[in-house]
């Protein structure tokens, strides 16, 4: 869950990786002993997610005052955020592969009311499950005509829009044929740098959810639940594309989770 690479192959596993079975066992019993407890967030140290054990802070979170500066910027306005950036299929010479999709929703806060103008950054694997990153040595090919990444400002109405592909699963070595359920990285970065929140979009139906730690991460179901995107049939554009639809909550009992700042999956 990275606030920089946004991908999930540098997970650290044992020299001999372990078992999906091993996986779930202790999965579940996590969730046994988090079971009816009402949490957005996961652990930091969700052991199944092996190398969030060897990364989570030890101590406990210090709170900084930023300077006037800090607490003023980044100040984006309509010029700097350009309208064609959201659509991540244009950004090239030609077409990129895969099944094309149009996402959308509203930024909101803990009451439901609108938060406007905010920025919305994206990225993604391309349709075959493989980042534009030099870490990323998944051997699936490259789109020449995909980067996968993009961003918006929220309207009035706390409304984004992207036009995209929908990103493929890939293996990322926790443990034994582990794989990514598919998912789109969203940053919201508030009015400065140091507000911003990450978080992750999935797809509905994905038999990969059970089978994923760092989905499975989250112990309460109804939160997970809230990272998964909606169809929209209504959002579906007539011989282009299918239609998702996602809000995003800011704050309160059914805020959206986000990522903490030292992951980076």
């Amino acid at each position: 869950m990275s606030t920089s690479t946004g991908q999930d192959h540098g997970a650290v596993a044992g020299p001999a990786l372990e078992s999906q079975a091993t996986i779930d066992a202790e999965v579940a019993s996590i969730h046994e002993r988090y079971a009816g407890r009402r949490a957005n967030h996961p652990p930091r140290d969700f052991a199944p997610y092996r190398s969030s054990a060897l990364r989570h802070p030890t101590h406990e979170l210090v709170t900084l005052f930023p300077e006037e500066i800090e607490r003023t910027s980044p100040a984006f306005g309509h010029v700097d955020v350009d309208p064609y950036e959201s659509d991540l299929t244009i950004q090239h010479t030609g077409e990129p592969l895969g099944e094309r999709m149009t996402v959308t929703g509203r930024v909101l806060d803990g009451d439901g009311r609108p938060v406007r103008n905010q920025l919305i950054e994206i990225w993604q694997a391309n349709a075959g499950g493989r980042y534009i990153h030099k870490r990323d040595q998944h051997p699936a090919p490259l789109d020449p005509n995909f980067t996968g990444v993009g961003r918006a400002l929220t309207g009035d109405d706390g409304s984004y829009r992207f036009t995209t592909v929908k990103p493929g699963p890939y293996p990322w070595k926790n443990h034994r044929n582990a794989w990514r359920p598919a998912h789109i990285h969203f940053s919201l970065f508030g009015q400065a740098f140091t507000q911003r929140l990450v978080t992750q979009m999935y797809f509905p139906g994905d038999p990969l959810f059970a089978l994923d730690p760092i989905y499975q991460s989250i112990t309460d179901p109804r939160a997970r639940e809230r990272l998964v995107a909606a169809y929209d049939h209504d959002e579906t554009v007539p011989e282009f594309s299918m239609g998702y639809r996602w809000d995003i909550v800011l704050t309160g009992s059914t805020a959206t989770w986000m990522e903490d700042e030292h992951d980076d999956e």
